[in-house]
């Protein structure tokens, strides 16, 4: 598969896999409101071609988004339409931010070891424990919970939830691997941060990893931002390699 197509394939796996709680589609270009939670879920994503007038389209989706009281946010790839929107965007005064990486990795000949179950829960569809414990991982205020519940129960593809425990059974880090057309993401990744550095990061992947093989999985990616070294470190010792960069332009309105 060359670059092109696998960038549009993993982008729709991840929009499916971290699903809006509304969408419009606009002449090629995906729109997503979540209520302004989280960039991706509130992001136009010009992933198909199209064949309006750019700049019609650029002033239109600005009155959406404004509408909603959210910034205009583009989630944009090397593979877009048109080719020169980050150029366009950049020439109407639209931000770069939030520069990420999506990394891959082949499960082919990929061998996870065991991992003991009595360490973890993995569930198989969504569960109120499983979310808590996320929650409360990441600090996370209720006004955000209750619209990211309503996300994640909007998954439609095959999903699972994890949560591990350390030998006094406390939660140290939870995760969830979404699978889809043979290929599992990985999201939410959290360890807390008193127990970091103790093996916790790689045993949560492993285990997404194990779910994901067992179910049919023949590769895995995610999404990681670059200046998060630890992460990065991790996902190399696993086999994860850069496929391509997304970023967003933004503009933000008084």
């Amino acid at each position: 598969m060359n670059n092109e197509r696998l960038i549009q394939k993993i982008e729709k796996l991840s929009i499916n896999a971290f699903p809006s709680l509304q969408t419009q589609l606009v002449d090629g270009w995906l729109l997503r409101f979540s209520d302004g939670y989280s960039k991706r879920a509130n992001s136009i994503n010009p992933i198909y071609r199209s064949s309006g007038k750019t700049s019609e389209k650029i002033k239109m989706v600005e009155q959406v988004y404004q509408e909603r009281n959210l910034p205009v946010m583009y989630k944009l790839t090397s593979r877009v339409f048109p080719e020169n929107l980050d150029n366009i965007l950049e020439q109407a005064d639209y931000s770069l931010e939030a520069l990420t990486s999506v990394q891959v990795l082949s499960l082919h000949e990929f061998s996870v070891p065991f991992q003991s179950s009595s360490t973890s829960a993995i569930y198989n569809s969504f569960e109120d424990q499983w979310f808590k414990n996320f929650c409360e991982l990441n600090s996370m205020k209720e006004s955000d919970q209750l619209i990211l519940k309503k996300m994640l129960e909007r998954i439609v593809p095959k999903a699972c939830y994890v949560v591990l425990y350390n030998d006094k059974k406390d939660v140290v880090a939870c995760g969830m691997g979404v699978l889809e057309d043979d290929y599992l993401g990985l999201f939410d990744i959290v360890t807390n941060p008193k127990e970091r550095n103790k093996g916790y990061g790689m045993q949560l992947l492993l285990t997404i990893l194990n779910w994901g093989k067992i179910h049919g999985a023949k590769n895995a990616y995610l999404q990681v931002v670059p200046d998060n070294l630890p992460a990065l470190h991790l996902y190399a010792k696993l086999g994860f390699t850069e496929a391509y960069k997304y970023w967003y332009r933004i503009k933000r309105f008084e």
